[in-house]
């Protein structure tokens, strides 16, 4: 296999350098706050198994510039609202920060979740579970 002109890690160091992370106990200050749009990148299995942060959006990673785009037949409204604060998470910080870069390249201002939500429930975030499946 040929050698990588940037490792993954490198990229996700990149991509923090540019963007603005949050804090786990600033976005759980945040929770309630009907202007925060808080996004979850993972996959539905993560969500499924671990549970999730109350009335976050989910939103696939392999989704998400269509997502946003205005100009996508994939465009999805919640992504249309100029007065919204918008903060990524994934589990751990990594796939959430190069999207956030991605999309700042795009022109969608968002933040993310510095930590991701590994350790949410260890900082005393509320967690949601999703209903047993039949």
């Amino acid at each position: 296999m040929p050698k990588l002109k940037k490792s993954a890690a490198e990229m996700v160091a990149s991509a923090r350098s540019k963007i603005e992370e949050i804090e786990t106990k600033d976005l759980m200050e945040m929770v309630d706050d009907p202007t925060v749009v808080i996004v979850d990148i993972r996959d539905i299995r993560e969500r499924q198994r671990t549970g999730f942060i109350p009335g976050s959006v989910h939103a696939p990673r392999g989704m998400i510039e269509f997502w946003v785009d205005p100009d996508s037949p994939y465009f999805k409204e919640v992504f249309g609202q100029d007065d919204k604060r918008y903060v990524f998470h994934c589990a751990s910080g990594w796939r959430s920060a190069l999207t956030v870069a991605t999309l700042l390249d795009m022109g969608f201002e968002a933040s993310h979740l510095k930590e991701g939500f590994s350790t949410w429930g260890e900082h005393g975030g509320p967690i949601e579970k999703p209903e047993p499946r039949d």
